[in-house]
């Protein structure tokens, strides 16, 4: 018995679908509540990646790995390297494409989990840069690692003050190439009443003052980037909704 070739036919289908579930605002609600409920168990620490927390939400972690594949950039650069899981993984994936390196930058880069990073088999890809994100002289340093040519995807998730978010946005937004993706975390935030804003945190951040803010702060001063309605579109049980931006120009 054959069957025909319905490949194309059923990524259309997901397609259709992602972006149907993203004009969903009821059902999002309802993510976002079980979201909230989850945080209780501190359910976005409980995930690690070959043997490293990676401190993410599933859903996030898929969506990376998507746009990742997608897109096979040569360079990806994180600003937020917490405890070393994010950079790992993202560096995992451009192993098994053959290909690439991880900028991973954090204001403070603490010897233990530098030591979690160094010693995982894949530190090959990773480069550690410490300093603050925004810093001149840093994010020249950056732009020195890239070279000429390469495909570059940024990810931030470092400090989510609103201030700083779009800082980032303007100082790593232009180093996207073109049909790659900026993804900005956590704007899950701006979607969270005051009170329903986490708390259990080293630094809270409110409504107002936080990563969608600065998205949308920077959506307003560029043209290079749509907000991508398919991979946007599935992340409801996810910490950055509508936080994936691809780049449409050079």
């Amino acid at each position: 018995m054959t069957h025909s070739d319905d490949r194309e036919d059923f990524e259309q289908h997901k397609e259709r679908q992602s972006i149907e579930l993203g004009k969903d605002s009821g059902l999002f609600g309802e993510a976002k509540e079980l979201t909230l409920k989850l945080d209780r168990y501190d359910y976005s620490y409980l995930w690690s990646w070959m043997g490293v927390p990676v401190i993410q939400l599933p859903a996030d972690i898929m969506a990376t790995q998507e746009v990742i594949w997608q897109t096979k950039p040569d360079v990806i650069i994180e600003t937020g390297v917490a405890r070393g899981g994010s950079v790992l993984f993202m560096a995992s994936l451009l192993e098994m494409m053959g290909n690439g390196k991880v900028i991973g930058i954090d204001i403070d880069i603490r010897a233990h989990n530098r030591e979690s990073i160094e010693n995982n088999p894949m530190s090959k890809r990773v480069t550690l840069i410490e300093g603050s994100s925004i810093d001149e002289d840093l994010v020249a340093k950056v732009r020195a690692e890239i070279p000429d040519g390469a495909r570059v995807m940024v990810v931030l998730d470092s400090d989510h003050s609103r201030d700083h978010v779009l800082a980032e946005c303007r100082a790593y937004g232009p180093m996207v190439t073109e049909g790659c993706y900026l993804v900005v975390a956590d704007t899950l935030v701006g979607h969270l009443s005051e009170e329903e804003a986490p708390k259990k945190r080293s630094q809270i951040w409110y409504k107002g003052n936080e990563p969608l803010s600065a998205l949308k702060d920077y959506m307003q001063e560029t043209d290079r980037f749509e907000i991508d309605p398919v991979i946007n579109g599935k992340l409801v049980l996810s910490s950055s909704p509508g936080g994936y931006l691809k780049c449409l120009q050079r």
